[in-house]
């Protein structure tokens, strides 16, 4: 594996200090596409830092963000969540303004990853930002009021366990046919028995390499 540098960075959103956990290539092939990921509603940010190192050995450039900054959260619950979704959609998109000045990065190649609420605010940005080219979601699902709002998709990987309690599998149906309608690529695996949060290393394991290949798909091919 290449050597990977780490970094914490800072910008503003809504007057906030918003922290992002930067992991690069050391020696680039400038400039580099980029990935943003975002936790979900427990808040562990560290515990994407595996991903981010794999992607990274890849020539990506990957930016961790710790959108509860924006509302002083530690984990959210449901009433959190409604509350702060908007708050947290923008910063979001203040994140993506901010990584696409970054000089490693190709600001036209631009994806986001999300794993549970983060795959909620990844999917509904993604309806509304014209700078993501892709977005790769884990175990979760479109929020329905997007449907009022979308004005664009971009090609989407959906990873779901058939048994998860926590966001039934049905979201990642309903995805499927909303990409279906409007003509939009995706790819979609199912995890027979696997519940929310994929406890299986195995699990983990191939949807790592599916998303390492998508990314690469949308993002790196000529």
């Amino acid at each position: 594996m290449p050597a990977i540098s780490q970094s914490a960075l800072t910008f503003q959103s809504g007057g906030k200090p918003i922290r992002l956990a930067a992991y690069l290539p050391e020696t680039p092939d400038a400039p580099l596409p980029a990935v943003v990921a975002l936790h979900g509603a427990g808040g562990n940010v560290a515990g994407m830092g595996q991903y981010a190192s794999t992607l990274a050995a890849h020539g990506f450039a990957v930016y961790l963000l710790h959108y509860f900054d924006r509302t002083g959260t530690e984990s959210a619950d449901k009433p959190t969540i409604l509350r702060n979704f908007p708050l947290w959609i923008k910063t979001l998109w203040d994140a993506i303004s901010f990584v696409e000045t970054q000089p490693q990065v190709d600001r036209d190649r631009i994806a986001l990853l999300g794993f549970s609420l983060g795959a909620y605010l990844s999917l509904a940005n993604s309806a509304i930002d014209p700078r993501v080219k892709a977005v790769v979601e884990f175990f979760g699902g479109m929020p329905k009021e997007m449907h009022l709002f979308m004005r664009r998709l971009c090609p989407v990987l959906i990873l779901h366990g058939e048994a998860d309690q926590t966001i039934p599998i049905e979201e990642a149906y309903q995805l499927q046919k909303l990409l279906e309608k409007k003509g939009i690529p995706y790819e979609i695996t199912t995890y027979p028995g696997a519940g929310h949060g994929f406890e299986d290393e195995t699990i983990w394991r191939d949807a790592g390499l599916r998303s390492l290949r998508f990314l690469q798909k949308y993002l790196t091919a000529p």
